[in-house]
């Protein structure tokens, strides 16, 4: 018997420490100032770094040009760009443009963003969602006309899908496919748009896809409040298949998040996600972590909160950044080494930035 307990205590200690316990946000070390990768005349947003056969670190990472409003610019007019850096931290070096425009009648056409980037064999798998419209440009002769409440963003946002380009180098070609990998399905709640995908693919080549989706809210081009739920594929060529009628966090189930990331280590697999309301950490745009054993089951962690707006710069400065998301945490030989975010200057709000770029956090 008391062998028995003591096997029942050291189990209790062990899923305490991988999973109870809260080890990014006291894990944080001082960011960068001069780490990352900014462009100007663009707002850039969003990164996913991988590691390449030439020892750089290759970032994909989302920018649409700056006369246009920062939100919703992206939603029509974004583009995925490839920067390198010899290290980690960076600062990034803009080499080429990964996927842009190719034409109002491709499903992509128009918009190509939330990139993340992973490596099967010998195949780079970039997952982003893409958008489109009919409609002309917005260019700078027409920008006032550009609003949410435009022809341009009721289409644009309805239209969003996720898919997937590859390449056999981290600098491309990118070969695209002709249709999404993961599509809206009706009465569903991802009826209107699928979205932020983050992908995990196992040793098998199958795949773990972490999505956002909007459904339908009426019978009008509308839609409810964000859901984020797995999909599954027997390889990254899919088919990919939601699992459940039910997402796995919305306003009913835990609270609404969004921008997923996914990883996996030796205690399982991860998420770590923005608190879009702030039910989960208690703080709205905190960043929250949550556990699973298969991918397909999650669980919040005992200590969610992952990171706050407020960032420790290696200047000295205490900053609290006027938007902090999109997380991405970079895994080399099995460990967590650097988490990555969008950011903006700023008293808080879209529309209150002047600067966006994306920035690094080294972990300990």
């Amino acid at each position: 018997m008391k062998i028995i307990l003591n096997l029942v205590l050291l189990l209790a200690i062990l899923t305490t420490h991988c999973f109870g316990q809260n080890t990014m946000m006291t894990n944080l070390r001082e960011a960068p100032t001069n780490g990352g990768f900014q462009q100007e005349g663009y707002w850039v947003w969003g990164s996913s770094v991988i590691k390449g056969e030439d020892h750089l670190y290759h970032m994909y990472v989302s920018r649409w040009p700056q006369y246009l409003p920062f939100h919703p610019g992206w939603m029509i007019a974004s583009e995925i760009v490839h920067a390198v850096s010899e290290t980690p931290e960076g600062p990034y070096r803009f080499s080429d443009v990964a996927l842009g425009a190719r034409g109002a009648q491709y499903w992509d056409g128009r918009s190509s963003h939330n990139p993340k980037v992973v490596k099967y064999k010998d195949t780079y798998i970039l997952y982003y969602m893409g958008s489109t419209h009919p409609f002309e440009e917005v260019t700078t002769q027409n920008v006032d006309e550009f609003t949410l409440d435009s022809k341009w963003c009721i289409a644009g946002r309805w239209r969003k899908r996720i898919g997937i380009a590859t390449a056999k180098s981290p600098y491309g070609p990118w070969e695209r496919l002709e249709a999404p990998i993961l599509d809206v399905k009706p009465d569903t709640f991802y009826s209107f748009l699928t979205s932020n995908p983050s992908p995990l693919i196992k040793d098998d080549g199958s795949v773990v896809l972490l999505f956002k989706g909007r459904g339908y809210q009426s019978d009008e081009i509308s839609h409810g409040d964000m859901s984020v739920s797995v999909a599954t594929a027997p390889s990254y060529k899919g088919p990919y298949v939601v699992m459940g009628d039910e997402p796995l966090f919305s306003e009913q189930n835990f609270g609404e998040i969004e921008d997923p990331h996914l990883w996996s280590d030796r205690h399982g697999y991860h998420m770590v996600a923005k608190d879009q309301r702030g039910r989960i950490t208690g703080e709205a745009g905190d960043g929250l972590l949550a556990h699973s054993k298969d991918g397909l089951t999650w669980v919040v962690d005992q200590n969610p909160q992952a990171y706050t707006k407020t960032v420790k710069w290696d200047n000295g400065k205490i900053i609290q950044q006027g938007q902090l998301e999109r997380p991405f945490v970079l895994v080399e030989e099995g460990e967590p080494t650097h988490i990555f975010f969008a950011t903006m200057d700023g008293p808080g709000g879209f529309k209150n930035g002047s600067k966006t770029w994306n920035m690094v956090i080294p972990l300990k």
